[in-house]
């Protein structure tokens, strides 16, 4: 777009490269947060240029969260995307997909403790190699 001569790159302007990887992790993390309801994963490794150990535990954690939302929680979110996008056909006859009976919260419990156990000693072995 003409803003850099062939021979420059970012890079090589340090401080508009820190605001650069900056507003790039906040943006990716806003993507992140709306599509996969948590931070997006190695916001550490574009904002200072290394995966940092708060950042592998943050990444794990949000990890186990992804997978928690996406396999119990993310039917209704999907439901009102299409929705909106004009794409979910309304069925009159047929259950509301937006209503919940209050059971499916504490049916996941179990499910969602080993998640969060299992995933906490996984990362706990990783960050001892």
């Amino acid at each position: 777009i003409g803003v850099f001569d062939s021979s420059e790159c970012i890079s090589m302007f340090a401080e508009d490269y820190v605001k650069f990887r900056t507003l790039w992790a906040q943006q990716g993390d806003e993507i992140s947060l709306e599509y996969a309801g948590t931070h997006a994963l190695k916001g550490d490794l574009v904002r200072y240029g290394k995966q940092t150990l708060g950042g592998k535990i943050k990444d794990g954690m949000s990890a186990i969260s992804r997978y928690y939302l996406n396999n119990f929680h993310d039917g209704i979110r999907q439901d009102a995307m299409d929705l909106i996008s004009g794409r979910y056909s309304i069925n009159r006859n047929g259950p509301s997909p937006f209503q919940l009976n209050g059971f499916e919260t504490l049916s996941y419990l179990p499910v969602a403790s080993a998640l969060i156990v299992g995933g906490l000693t996984l990362t706990t072995f990783t960050l001892q190699q």
